[in-house]
């Protein structure tokens, strides 16, 4: 399996908590779709403490994975949303 290449797109989004709407990445996302997961490369600006979880509300939004061989998050279902 390939590895997502460490550049990436260009054009970033702004992952917020669906619950408080508090900002928690700055990201690099490539296509239109929905977020389903996040490589951890291309993640520009974290505002998290802890890993996997809002700072303001403490709700865990999503599970630390490996995709492709490749450190991801996997994003939980309803539980953030994009800009």
């Amino acid at each position: 399996m390939a590895k997502p290449n460490k550049k990436g797109p260009t054009q970033t989004v702004e992952i917020f908590c669906a619950k408080c709407k508090a900002q928690l990445f700055k990201y690099r996302k490539g296509g239109k779709g929905s977020l389903v997961k996040c490589f951890k490369e291309r993640i520009v600006d974290d505002y998290t403490q802890i890993p996997c979880q809002c700072p303001s509300c403490e709700q865990v939004f999503a599970r630390d994975t490996l995709i492709r061989g490749a450190p991801a998050f996997k994003m939980i279902g309803g539980k953030v949303t994009m800009k």
